[in-house]
């Protein structure tokens, strides 16, 4: 071997070393700040997998959104500039047609059912998808389910009638308020506390945390349990970056987010019911809908229009329907 080959042969056996040093510090994004539950659960999945692989593998958790938006996150996970994302599978959905599944109105018959279906077939057809993307789902986070709230109380497909109802800019979502004689208001949803208390629109829709944190509670006076809507939030690792580790090291990954995933749900539930508690001391009125065959039932053209666009979709539905 000559001399210039040697050398060559032995920089780059160090770059290379240097790459995988380096690749052992990951970096997560999290959008959420102190007080929120997703931001000590992914504090857990950090020391979890330091645990896990003897501290192989470190992870630094970025709280706030200080990496980004979440498009931003979530193109700079699918290319391994950042390892780890915490995700809504909301904004998912545009990237991966799979993961709009979570999207139609009432495809889930409650969060537990969510759970069951996310973690069985269907899950496993919407992970694989998600992977092939870039963006492989270790874990399911809770995100409750959203209702409506307004002015008044809503409980059947009718009270929707002529509302304008502030929605995520999603075609499924504005459809799901079409479908039911409302006029759909797309938004960000830092718009949305002013637009409510001016009238520029009548509602919106969300989970109870979210309605309480942001002080949507101070400027309606009804939320109603419709629970169209339950998007889960995903634990994601850059694909490349995990298909890379060693079957052993995937595992001590894969059981960190599934503990730490474990102990989100844990804290979801216990602040929701208290935001619950506290927007009905403040005097919002929250009303049970015992009956929502009539919401699924408006929904049969939401369903009709995005399957005839999506036949593909068709069989993946029809999975977690089944789903008990």
């Amino acid at each position: 071997m000559t001399f210039t080959k040697s050398l060559f042969t032995a920089a780059t056996a160090i770059a290379l070393v240097a790459t995988s040093a380096a690749a052992d510090n990951w970096r997560a994004w999290n959008i959420h700040n102190d007080g929120h539950p997703n931001t000590p659960a992914m504090d857990r999945f950090a020391e979890l997998v330091n645990e896990a692989t003897n501290g192989e593998i470190t992870i630094d958790v970025f709280h706030g959104g200080v990496l980004g938006s979440q498009p931003d996150a979530l193109e700079q996970v699918r290319i391994g500039a950042i390892e780890v994302g915490n995700f809504s599978l909301g904004p998912i959905g545009p990237m991966v047609k799979e993961a709009n599944l979570v999207s139609l109105p009432f495809i889930f018959k409650s969060v537990p059912h969510m759970f069951r279906v996310m973690e069985g077939e269907a899950g496993q057809v919407v992970a694989a998808a998600m992977g092939d993307a870039g963006v492989l789902p270790l874990s399911w986070f809770d995100a409750g389910a959203r209702s409506f709230y307004s002015q008044k109380a809503i409980e059947t497909p009718a009270d929707v009638d002529g509302l304008k109802i502030r929605v995520m800019n999603n075609d499924l979502y504005t459809s799901m308020i079409s479908a039911m004689g409302g006029n759909p208001s797309p938004m960000a949803f830092s718009e949305v506390q002013q637009a409510l208390k001016t009238g520029v629109v009548d509602g919106a829709e969300n989970n109870f945390p979210s309605f309480k944190n942001v002080g949507h509670y101070e400027v309606t006076t009804h939320y109603s349990l419709s629970e169209h809507l339950i998007i889960p939030e995903c634990i994601c690792v850059n694909t490349a970056k995990f298909n890379a580790l060693s079957a052993d090291m995937q595992a001590a990954v894969r059981g960190a987010a599934e503990a730490a995933a474990l102990y989100q749900r844990e804290l979801w539930a216990v602040g929701s019911e208290q935001a619950r508690s506290d927007v009905e001391a403040a005097g919002v009125v929250v009303t049970e809908i015992a009956d929502k065959a009539p919401f699924q039932s408006a929904m049969d053209s939401v369903y009709a229009e995005y399957l005839a666009a999506n036949p593909d979709m068709k069989m993946l539905v029809e999975m977690a329907q089944a789903t008990e």
